[in-house]
């Protein structure tokens, strides 16, 4: 085949995936709390604004964190999946252990959030575009299709 010409076989489906926070987000959360820790340096005469930025910036930081120990929200395979739980932690679930995938859209104040919603009956996971770096319907779909190239039907 020459170079740059195009294959007649279809692409193959990936059979795993791995879903995590984007980079920059997780870099802006950082920079957002090294600016808050300044700001509280720079506000050390004033106790009400320094206590603010402190809890402010322990707030950013958690969060930032987080990303940082568990980038990886969501992974799939022919098996099932491993989910995010708590703050850092993973729980594997196989695929017989999930009642249903699905996107979970609302509205509220004028704006549209989604979710993937993934309920393992006593649990329930939801990841959100920020947490998959990914559209949730894509993400859902990319699931499906992961589950059944598995024979999970």
């Amino acid at each position: 085949m020459r170079n740059g010409a195009f294959s007649e076989q279809p692409a193959a489906t990936p059979t795993s995936r791995r879903w995590r926070v984007s980079p920059g987000f997780t870099a802006l959360k950082c920079a957002v709390t090294v600016l808050l820790a300044l700001a509280a340096v720079l506000l050390a005469e004033d106790r009400p604004a320094l206590s603010a930025a402190l809890v402010a910036t322990v707030v950013a930081g958690a969060y930032a964190l987080r990303d940082l120990l568990a980038p990886v929200r969501l992974e799939a395979d022919p098996d099932g999946v491993t989910v995010v739980a708590g703050y850092a932690g993973r729980r594997r679930l196989a695929w017989s252990q999930i009642e249903r995938v699905r996107v979970d859209s609302r509205t509220r104040a004028g704006l549209r959030s989604e979710f993937v919603e993934i309920d393992a009956g006593d649990m329930l996971y939801l990841l959100s575009n920020y947490d998959l770096n990914a559209r949730p319907a894509d993400v859902a779909d990319e699931l499906v299709r992961i589950r059944t190239a598995g024979g999970s039907g």
